[in-house]
């Protein structure tokens, strides 16, 4: 009788063991940012397939998707649309980008700061 009460009980610490472990693994972390069509549009961007005004719809696009999701653009998004922007002589519309870059990614500013004075009109 001694024997069976000590095999009975020596599984439950491995049991308990497993759930434990088991619970934790399952959950995974959710994304910080969405990317969206941002990396399709900056591998086009790069191999010149699509003029920067195709480029710029497509982004405005993926950001207004991005934000009904409730989610945030990966960095580099603000920048790059801000770059097309310019690229087409919106200049206005190029600082804001290159500002909302800097607020969302404050390591990003000394560039941000270089690229809006660079768009500045003289």
């Amino acid at each position: 009788m001694k024997t069976t009460f000590m095999t009975k009980g020596a599984w439950l610490p491995l049991v308990a063991a497993a759930t434990l472990l088991g619970g934790c693994a399952a959950q995974r972390p959710a994304p910080l940012y969405q990317w969206d069509a941002y990396q399709p549009q900056v591998y086009e961007y790069f191999k010149g397939q699509s003029s920067p005004q195709q480029q710029i719809d497509a982004l405005e696009k993926a950001q207004q998707t991005i934000r009904a999701q409730g989610k945030t653009p990966p960095p580099g998004f603000h920048a790059h649309l801000g770059m097309l922007y310019a690229s087409v002589g919106k200049d206005q519309d190029a600082q804001q980008e290159f500002v909302a870059e800097e607020q969302l990614f404050p390591e990003s500013s000394t560039y941000m700061d270089f690229l809006l004075k660079k768009s500045k009109p003289q």
